[in-house]
């Protein structure tokens, strides 16, 4: 378990905390491309518990700035978009597209230009890849390298797809982090899931609740394997790659579509889970596409209103459950994950837990994410191996079944599966 003090520094995300400062020194997610067009309506974006605005130019360059206004702190989302600017409804104030105030018509004429010339704006670098605008929120002159992960290159395409939970973002990557509780809490899910391995016969049934776990230390994160040992001699691999702080590259069948997800804190309280449904051999197919719906068709927020809270318990369903629904959440299974994390408060209270062997990636990402926050508060390094060349479009995860005599440190991903 962790101290309450410990707890605090990993949850905290604000400006000037320990983990907002580690953060803001990696490229984040922050909205889908899709939801900016040129000219048009600016958007609202909440990370790390600041507020920015995000709007495209009439050239498709991209904006990302505070969201109020240099001038009286108006919102900037209620500014014009138009000449590549965003223009202040207030007082006319009007700043280009590179964060530079280029009109002030609110000082005399004689003056404008000299006062202009002395007006900063907080305003951040951007990158578009993968669906996704990416912001760097860091104070470093040169933001560290982008990740090049293989959803964004050709031909690898991904439909990306966000939902926003009520709780910390560390709640959140830990769930995506926990193989152990597939074989619970998914475990009806699972069985109705065309894209699960062996979905009915064992691997990811309640008969294999309790993996074995290896790992494999990276410069950005470590590449786990959680092994289930079946009846007929052959092992069960759901070898997942995590780049933190951020990402879980979740398995599916080589040569087939699977996840990769990324949990982003809005605020201390509130987070959004990025859900990259990707194909690395070219289009998703329309049967994983199909599957990626929710009951939703809003991309911006899957995980909607009608889905329920605590006052409800999440329109758990009892009868389900007595007739052999293991969760009673009778949705995707990614909603099983959404409740069971909101169902532990805004925060968890980490110092109340009892862990055990099959929460060895929880506790290890933990201290890995300690040492990293004393290492930049104490030395100024950049985290997660941010301070090095990384080809990150080889990282990628598999699940597969091989033959026990068969060493899972062998498989390379990005090979053809081996033959049982």
């Amino acid at each position: 378990m962790l101290t309450r003090a410990e707890n605090q520094m990993l949850t905290q995300v604000g400006p000037g905390t320990p983990m907002g400062e580690l953060l803001r020194e990696c490229w984040t997610p922050a909205l889908r491309s899709a939801g900016l067009e040129a000219d048009g309506a600016p958007a609202r974006v909440r990370l790390l518990g600041e507020n920015f605005v995000a709007f495209r130019a009439a050239d498709g360059r991209v904006g990302f700035f505070d969201e109020g206004c240099p001038h009286r702190c108006t919102s900037l989302a209620l500014a014009r978009n138009e000449d590549n600017a965003l223009t202040c409804i207030f007082h006319g104030w009007k700043i280009d597209v590179s964060g530079k105030v280029v009109e002030v018509p609110s000082e005399p004429p004689e003056r404008r230009a000299e006062f202009a010339a002395k007006v900063r704006v907080r305003h951040y670098p951007v990158r578009e890849a993968g669906g996704l605008i990416w912001v760097y929120l860091g104070k470093r002159e040169q933001p560290p390298q982008f990740y090049n992960f293989e959803f964004h290159q050709g031909p690898a395409s991904a439909i990306v797809r966000r939902a926003v939970v009520h709780g910390n973002w560390l709640q959140g990557f830990e769930g995506q982090l926990d193989s152990a509780h597939l074989g619970m809490l998914h475990s009806s899910a699972i069985a109705a899931n065309p894209f699960a391995i062996d979905n009915r016969t064992g691997p990811m049934s309640r008969a294999n609740t309790a993996p074995s776990f290896e790992f494999v230390m990276q410069p950005y994160g470590f590449r786990e394997a959680a092994l289930r040992h079946l009846p007929d001699g052959t092992v069960y691999a759901r070898i997942r790659e995590v780049v933190l702080p951020y990402f879980s590259f979740i398995p599916g069948d080589q040569g087939k579509s699977r996840l990769v997800v990324a949990v982003v804190p809005i605020d201390d309280e509130w987070s959004a889970h990025w859900y990259y449904y990707m194909n690395p051999y070219g289009p998703v197919p329309q049967d994983y596409r199909d599957w990626s719906f929710w009951g939703t068709t809003d991309n911006d927020d899957n995980y909607s209103q009608d889905m329920g809270s605590r006052d409800n318990m999440w329109h758990q369903d009892r009868r389900a459950m007595k007739e052999g629904h293991w969760s009673g959440i009778m949705r995707n299974f990614t909603y099983e994950d959404f409740i069971v994390e909101e169902s532990m408060g805004p925060i968890a209270d980490r110092s109340r837990e009892y862990l055990g062997s099959s929460d060895t990636v929880i506790i290890r990402t933990r201290r890995m994410l300690l040492k990293a926050l004393r290492d930049h508060r104490e030395h100024g390094a950049l985290p997660f191996g941010l301070d090095r060349r990384i080809d990150y479009s080889r990282v990628r995860a598999l699940a597969i079944r091989f033959s026990a005599a068969q060493n899972w440190l062998e498989i390379n991903p990005l090979d053809p599966p081996p033959a049982l």
